[in-house]
């Protein structure tokens, strides 16, 4: 599982328990920063912790503030400047910039709006939008903490949200998010002040069909759900040991391609691999996926087997030069060089993530410009009453 789903089973069994917990969560980041709005840190009323908001320089500080909040059932927003050289070197801050945490409590008896809100859309494997206000000067009309959630069936929940016409503003900033597919930040300007808020764009995980059940298939199927990847098995004569194979598979079927992806929602296009090691079961299963329009199809075998397999396609008169090809990788994966299993697998692991990135799996090294893009949540933190350098817990409370 990835680290959402994590922090989410986490908090289920706490819930079960019957134990408090706090929630961490990264609302806003300017410069050089490790993790990414976002990221968040589970930790329980005993000192267990799932998740991280750093790459380990924060996690001591905020167990601490974790701590206090817990006392208090009040929110803290807590400001980490690592551009700052003495607050750097008192909180061992590696990189060169700015992260606010919201440390929030988070209660069994009651709900917590955002991880049950994340949870529903992992589940149901839909999209969703989730607005965390983070700072309010003045009344403002909202409190620290408050969140509103839209999901992609329109449906909207608001908490803590009390000025309608603000409520009406947010709820279109995530509708916004929804429709582009990214988070960002907002501030916006009230009759009484003004508040700041995350607008986080919620998607549930990559969803990839492997097509073959072949001991290949296996180190592939184990990244991607090492990823919290939805993972469906398919082989139309793989037999019953498959389902021992691939046990750890959300979807394992002995059936033919097009029986497996009837009904199939592909949001966004289907990602699939494709790794029959049979010419014509290969065939047989793009000539099931191109119509569907895929995203991503990886395709195991030298190029000129890629081309023979593309030539008949076309000669059956589906239109492969002007659609397919942006779509088919063959050879699959990315070139490191791969040779064994595992590492055809991790190769083709890592291109599908830059395919859904918009990225081409180059040398971080080289690239040109900044790793994460300023829509992904960065540009200039301004929390109102905070001084920078300054760590605060209960930042303009309500």
């Amino acid at each position: 599982m990835n680290e959402m789903q994590g922090i989410i089973q986490c908090w289920e069994r706490l819930r079960g328990l019957g134990e408090h917990a706090a929630l961490a969560t990264v609302v806003a980041v300017e410069g050089s920063t490790y993790r990414r709005p976002g990221a968040r840190m589970l930790v329980s009323a005993d000192g267990e912790s799932e998740g991280s908001i750093s790459g380990g320089c924060l996690e001591r500080d905020v167990f601490r503030q974790a701590a206090r909040v817990l006392h208090s059932g009040e929110p803290a927003v807590l400001v980490y400047d690592s551009t700052d050289e003495d607050v750097a070197e008192g909180y061992s801050l590696g990189c060169n910039g700015v992260v606010v945490v919201l440390v929030e409590p988070v209660e069994p008896e009651g709900s917590s709006a955002a991880l049950d809100f994340i949870a529903d859309c992992l589940a149901r494997r839909r999209r969703g939008a989730l607005v965390t206000v983070y700072a309010v000067e003045g009344a403002g009309g909202a409190r620290i903490g408050a969140r509103l959630a839209v999901s992609d069936d329109r449906s909207v929940c608001a908490l803590g949200i009390d000025d309608a016409s603000l409520r009406s503003r947010l709820e279109g900033k995530a509708r916004e998010a929804l429709r582009d597919g990214r988070s960002t930040r907002v501030r916006l300007r009230t009759a009484e002040g003004q508040v700041e808020a995350f607008v986080e764009f919620i998607s549930p995980p990559p969803a990839l069909t492997i097509f073959g059940a072949g001991h290949d298939a296996v180190p592939l199927a184990e990244f991607a759900k090492a990823l919290g990847w939805h993972v469906s098995v398919v082989s139309r004569n793989a037999g019953h040991a498959i389902h021992g194979r691939f046990a750890g598979a959300d979807r394992v079927l002995v059936a033919d391609a097009e029986t497996a992806l009837a009904g199939q929602t592909d949001e966004g296009g289907a990602i699939a691999a494709v790794m029959t090691h049979n010419y014509f079961e290969d065939l047989r299963v793009l000539r099931a996926l191109i119509p569907r329009r895929p995203r991503y199809v990886a395709l195991l075998g030298p190029k000129r087997r890629t081309e023979r397999l593309l030539v008949a396609l076309e000669d059956e008169g589906l239109d492969v030069r002007g659609e397919a090809l942006p779509w088919l990788h063959g050879p699959a994966g990315l070139d490191i060089g791969a040779d064994t299993p595992e590492e055809i697998a991790l190769a083709i692991v890592a291109e599908i993530r830059a395919v859904i990135a918009g990225r081409t799996g180059g040398f971080a090294r080289v690239r040109r410009g900044p790793l994460h893009a300023r829509g992904e949540g960065g540009g200039t933190v301004v929390v109102e009453g905070v001084e920078r350098g300054e760590i605060v817990c209960g930042l303009a409370a309500p």
